[in-house]
């Protein structure tokens, strides 16, 4: 993951206080860009939410009290970080010129997240209810809804929108040596069990760091917790996936734990790798050369929040019309247009894929961090693991392409490579906007979930949008396959 470090600020160093801890620099003010957000009821009713985002802490310049790196390309200087307690007290995470260096830019309700700029590379970004912490969701019995403009993402690229069990103040006050916290975007895991965290618990991650490019490397340690993507998707390909984990919260892990925690694979609903092969992308059912809304719905098995989750619902809106999820049509699977337990068990029956869903706790154990409270991540990234394949194109590439689950996009076997997609990175952005959370169906006016072979009419609107008459049907599929090894979101591949 890339760190963009900046030269070495030759700043007299009196001028400052050393910070002791994982501290807080003073190079640069952090202020945090503003983005409005929306808290719907039953009825329609939606409130206007003042929140703002903060850059992860990988992305920023570390360095010490005297404004010399603590860590330059893909190596830790060896004498600010001769171990993990030393380079956490004499190291400083520092304010983030948000638009200049790192593409990224609000204005209302949108963010914009550049992929190229100067020599930094893609960004990730959290969602804030203070200056100092996260906002939380609670998302079962809940629906979540945005906006997404990824007309210019092509293949091997992802503009990645989820939920991670993240701790509210980026787990500044259970490990007090982390100072920073959220307001400068500290805490961050997933189900990948990422091992290019620079600092994780308050800790640098320095041990046995080997490098994976010229800006980025692995340490000992990675950093577990349960996720939900919502969405990860290109113009080409989309996904959106659960990945429960057996921890909860934050759980620095080493070795075989990090593969025997989380599942990493998750139970992903791609419509193209479930055969449906004009449903998404440019100029079809969902056009992707043109902004639409997604919604997503997390049924509650008791129609309460207190219920466990049950089922994940998908809608798309776009010129005014709803658009019901696609439908499964590949040999071995029944028809299902949501993601279940009992539609997880079917895919990994269908394509031979290992059941980890099942065996980490499938929808109960997602659910059951979901009511713990999530954390909402927003990226825009490349993948150095296996060039994004694993969305948008055969994979895995020694399999047959037309084996169920392997083919999940038409994007050649030899795209995705992150010296070329970086190189015509410049222009290349996604733009989320108009986030509303709240009651299922309040988020939205129109047609609402049909299940697979039935049909909903409605006069639909996006809250706050234009109306528009129409009517919206459950679609029915053509054949075809996709995906395979698992979905990278945060951690694994970012640059």
């Amino acid at each position: 993951m890339s760190n963009m470090l900046k030269s070495t600020a030759l700043l007299s160093a009196s001028l400052f206080a050393i910070v002791k801890g994982q501290g807080i620099g003073t190079n640069l003010a952090e202020t945090h860009p503003p983005l409005t957000w929306s808290k719907c009821t039953t009825g329609g009713t939606c409130t206007t939410q003042s929140g703002s985002v903060v850059l992860d802490a990988n992305w920023r310049w570390v360095h010490n009290s005297a404004f010399t790196n603590c860590y330059t390309g893909n190596q830790w200087d060896a004498t600010i970080c001769p171990d993990p307690t030393t380079c956490a007290a004499n190291c400083q995470l520092d304010g983030a010129a948000y638009s200049s260096t790192y593409g990224v830019t609000t204005s209302g309700n949108a963010l914009t997240l550049d992929f190229v700029t100067g020599s930094n590379v893609g960004s990730r970004l959290y969602l804030l209810a203070s200056d100092t912490e996260y906002q939380m969701f609670q998302p079962i019995n809940q629906e979540f809804t945005f906006t997404v403009d990824l007309s210019t993402l092509p293949c091997g690229l992802n503009g990645a929108l989820y939920f991670s069990e993240m701790a509210a103040d980026g787990g500044s006050a259970a490990h007090p040596t982390n100072k920073a916290g959220a307001q400068y975007g500290t805490g961050y895991c997933d189900s990948q069990c990422p091992h290019d965290i620079k600092f994780i618990n308050g800790a640098a991650n320095l041990l046995n760091w080997t490098a994976t490019s010229t800006n980025s490397g692995t340490g000992m340690y990675g950093s577990c917790c349960s996720e939900m993507d919502i969405w990860e998707a290109n113009s080409i390909s989309s996904a959106f996936t659960p990945h429960p984990c057996t921890s909860t919260g934050l759980l620095e892990c080493s070795g075989s734990t990090c593969t025997s925690t989380c599942d990493q694979a998750g139970c992903d609903f791609n419509s193209y790798r479930w055969g449906d092969l004009t449903y998404y992308g440019p100029d079809m059912t969902v056009d992707t050369t043109k902004p639409f809304t997604v919604v997503t719905q997390f049924i509650s098995s008791t129609s309460t929040a207190s219920g466990s989750l049950s089922e994940i619902r998908r809608l798309y809106i776009q010129n005014g019309v709803t658009i019901q999820n696609s439908v499964t049509n590949i040999p071995g699977l029944t028809t299902y247009n949501s993601i279940s337990d009992a539609f997880c068990k079917a895919q990994k029956a269908a394509t031979g894929d290992t059941d980890t869903f099942e065996t980490l706790g499938g929808m109960t154990e997602m659910g059951a961090a979901m009511a713990r409270g999530m954390v909402l991540v927003l990226s825009i990234w490349d993948d150095y693991a296996v060039d994004m394949l694993w969305l948008d194109s055969d994979y895995p590439t020694t399999a047959s392409a037309t084996a169920p689950g392997v083919a999940r996009g038409t994007c050649a076997t030899s795209s995705g490579n992150p010296a070329t997609v970086e190189a015509a990175g410049s222009g290349v952005h996604v733009i989320y906007s108009d986030i509303r959370f709240g009651d299922i169906g309040s988020t939205y006016t129109g047609a609402p979930y049909a299940a697979p072979g039935t049909t909903s009419s409605s006069t639909t609107t996006v809250v706050g949008g234009t109306t528009t008459s129409t009517v919206a049907t459950s679609t029915t599929t053509t054949s075809g396959a996709t995906q395979s090894e698992y979905g990278q979101c945060g951690g694994i591949g970012y640059t």
